[in-house]
C-alpha cells in the first residue's frame, strides 16, 4: 500500500478541515498525519490514522526553528520509497516542498487555502515581501501540483510566474446532512453574526462600525454578535482591549470562541463577513448550508459564496456605508431573508458538498500515482 502524508500546521485543523479526505484515502493509502501535536493526537489516531509530531510554529520568525522543521520533514519523507505528499496551507507547503526537494520526492501537492496577510491589499511592507519571497522560493518546482479554492488565487499564482498544474477545489466542503437547512428561529431580536479570528483583515472593524451606523434605526429589533478569539501571532491581529473598547453591549456583543458553529448559525438570522481576502471561508460555506442570507465583500474567496441579490449581497472591501445599508435592508425584510436563505442552501448543495471535495482530492492523488 502506498504512503500518503498529509501535512498541516496544527492537529486541530486536520480535524476541522481535512478529516473526511484523510479517512476516505485510507481505502487506498497508508495515511500519516504530520502536524504539531496540540492535544488532538489521540483523537486523530483513534480513526486509525498514523501521526508524526512536527513542532510547527505559526509565527515563522525563528529561521533556525524553520530549518529544523524542514530537516525533520525530509527525514520523514525519506522513510517511504514513493509517497504522495499533501501539504495544507502556505506554511506547510513552503517548508514541506523544500523538504521534499531535499528528499528527492516528486509526488507533491500543495493546498493553498488562501494567500492571506502577505497578499492582502496594496501593502508592501517588509514582512509581506518576505512572505512572497518565501512562497516563490519554496514552491517553484515543476513537479509540484497545487490546489486553490478560488479563481482569483489561481490568477495571483500565475502572475508570480508559476507554470505548475493547478486545480480548483471550492473550500473544505460541508457535510450537508449534518449541517441541515433550518428556518429562522423566532426570538425577540434579529441576530446579525460574525465568526472568525479577530483580525483587521477579516473586516471586524467594518462589522462594528456598520452596526453602530444603523443603531438608531435597528437597536430595538436587532443585535450584533461577534464569535471568535484574538490572534496576536497574526500581524493583522487586534488586541483584546481594543475590541472591548469598541463594543456597545448589549447591542454589539463579543462571545469569544464557540465550539458548535451549527447551533450558533441556527440561532442567527443574517451572516456577515466583510473580509479583505480569503481562500474560501468555511464560515460562509456553513452559513450557506444552514440557509442564511449573507452580506460579504467582493473580495477573493468571499464572492464564491454569494450570488448578488440572490442569496445575499457583496460590497466593496472597507465600504462601511454600503455594508450597513445592506445589513439594515435585510433586518427590515423578513421575506427577503427567508428567500435568500433558501437560495443559500441551494448554492451549498451545488458547490460545497463534502463528497465532491473528497472525490476531487482522491482523483488528484491517483493522477500522481
Amino acid at each position: 500500500m502506498k504512503d500518503l502524508f498529509i501535512v498541516v500546521n496544527v492537529d486541530k485543523f486536520l480535524l476541522s478541515h481535512r478529516l473526511p479526505i484523510a479517512l476516505a484515502a485510507m481505502n487506498k493509502y497508508r495515511v500519516t498525519i504530520v502536524s504539531r501535536d496540540t492535544g488532538f493526537r489521540r483523537e486523530i489516531e483513534s480513526y486509525g490514522l498514523n501521526f508524526i509530531d512536527v513542532p510547527f510554529e505559526r509565527s515563522g520568525t525563528n529561521i533556525f526553528h524553520e530549518l529544523k522543521c524542514v530537516f525533520k520533514l525530509r527525514n520523514i519523507y525519506r522513510r517511504s520509497a514513493d509517497p504522495v505528499i499533501h501539504h495544507v496551507t502556505i506554511k506547510a507547503s513552503v517548508l514541506g516542498s523544500v523538504a521534499a526537494r531535499f528528499a528527492r520526492k516528486k509526488k507533491v501537492v500543495n493546498a493553498i487555502s488562501g494567500f492571506g496577510y502577505g497578499f492582502t491589499g496594496d501593502k508592501k511592507n517588509f514582512k509581506q515581501k518576505l512572505v512572497r519571497l518565501a512562497f516563490i522560493f519554496g514552491l517553484k518546482n515543476r513537479h509540484n501540483r497545487f490546489i486553490f479554492q478560488n479563481e482569483d488565487d489561481i490568477r495571483e499564482f500565475r502572475s508570480l510566474g508559476f507554470k505548475s498544474e493547478a486545480f480548483l477545489i471550492r473550500g473544505s466542503g460541508i457535510d450537508l446532512g449534518k449541517f441541515g437547512y433550518t428556518k429562522e428561529v423566532e426570538k425577540n431580536k434579529i441576530r446579525v453574526v460574525f465568526a472568525g479570528r479577530l483580525l483587521y483583515d477579516k473586516g471586524i472593524i467594518e462589522f462594528i462600525r456598520a452596526a453602530k451606523a444603523i443603531k438608531e434605526d435597528v437597536a430595538n429589533k436587532a443585535e450584533f454578535i461577534i464569535a471568535g478569539n484574538c490572534d496576536m501571532i497574526n500581524p493583522a491581529g487586534i488586541k483584546e482591549e481594543d475590541i472591548l473598547e469598541m463594543l456597545d453591549e448589549p447591542y454589539i456583543k463579543w462571545i469569544g470562541y464557540i465550539d458548535n458553529i451549527y447551533d450558533f448559525l441556527k440561532e442567527s438570522d443574517i451572516v456577515v463577513l466583510p473580509s479583505y481576502r480569503e481562500g474560501l471561508p468555511k464560515f460562509l460555506i456553513e452559513a450557506c448550508a444552514v440557509g442564511r442570507p449573507i452580506v460579504t465583500t467582493d473580495a477573493p474567496g468571499c464572492k464564491e459564496c454569494v450570488v448578488e441579490g440572490v442569496n445575499g449581497y457583496m460590497v466593496p472591501v472597507r465600504d462601511t456605508e454600503l455594508l450597513s445599508l445592506r445589513i439594515k435592508e435585510l433586518i427590515e425584510d423578513q421575506a427577503k431573508r427567508e428567500l435568500f436563505g433558501r437560495k443559500s442552501r441551494q448554492h451549498a448543495e451545488k458547490y460545497f458538498s463534502i463528497e465532491d471535495v473528497v472525490k476531487s482530492h482522491l482523483e488528484i492523488y491517483e493522477s500522481m500515482c
